[in-house]
């Protein structure tokens, strides 16, 4: 199986993909696949709206470098609303890699996930779509481009199109700036009206300590605010990825 076969198989899901409620705890994904790289990695949100409970996800994870082109991720999920804390999911995660990294003026992936809800009335959801990576001078953006469905559920799914972006200036390795933003469109055919689409952006820090020859800890944080009625008010996130 190579890259091209790679890009055939989640393209099949394709016909399955569509989405959930909005993550406070989504990461921006790179499309860059290091072979033999393993990862413990903790995801934490929250976020608030005025009149609703605060909402928070917690999610676990244990990543590997299978190939040169291909990394997969389990996840365990969690989530608190009001004051209840419960476990919410299982995720596969798993990400292509289909350009080599540094030929072009971009690197491109694709990201393939699955996950299985505690709730089985929810059914399947899937997650499907590209990875891009690219430079200007100190800058590097990444931007992901996703759709959801969810399948085998009590309830009918369109399929609904997201966002994942950011933006950061790399001014030092241990301190990097920049800017996240998040967002959910609605139906990929047929957009939700933009008083019910869900937007969030606000400022970020990103980081990597080098802990020893192989070893190294990376960690980034958002402070996010909605620009829509249908958006969180505000929302915090934070990710720590230990790689070895």
């Amino acid at each position: 199986m190579n890259r091209l076969h790679a890009a055939a198989a989640a393209g099949a899901v394709l016909c399955l993909v569509s989405a959930a409620r909005a993550d406070p705890a989504d990461e921006v994904l790179s499309p860059i696949v290091v072979q033999g790289e393993r990862e413990l990695e903790l995801k934490l949100g929250t976020q608030s709206k005025n009149g609703e409970p605060r909402f928070s996800a917690t999610a676990l994870g244990i990543g590997y470098g299978a190939r040169s082109w291909w990394a997969i991720e389990l996840e365990l999920k969690y989530e608190r609303e009001g004051a209840a804390t419960r476990f919410d999911a299982i995720e596969l995660e798993n990400r292509f890699q289909l350009t080599e990294t540094g030929k072009y003026p971009f690197d491109l992936g694709v990201l393939l996930e699955i996950e299985w809800p505690r709730d089985r009335a929810e059914g399947w959801e899937f997650a499907w779509g590209p990875l891009l990576q690219f430079e200007a001078g100190r800058m590097q953006y990444d931007a992901n481009l996703l759709l959801k469905r969810q399948v085998r559920g009590d309830s009918p799914s369109a399929t609904e199109l997201g966002y994942r972006l950011h933006a950061k200036y790399r001014w030092r390795e241990a301190l990097e700036f920049g800017a996240q933003a998040f967002g959910e469109l609605g139906p990929w055919r047929h957009w939700s009206p933009s008083s019910e689409q869900s937007h969030r952006i606000g400022p970020a820090l990103f980081g990597k300590a080098r802990l020893a020859p192989g070893h190294a800890l990376l960690w980034n944080a958002g402070y996010l605010f909605g620009t829509t009625h249908g958006s969180p008010d505000r929302a915090l996130r934070a990710q720590i990825e230990y790689e070895f």
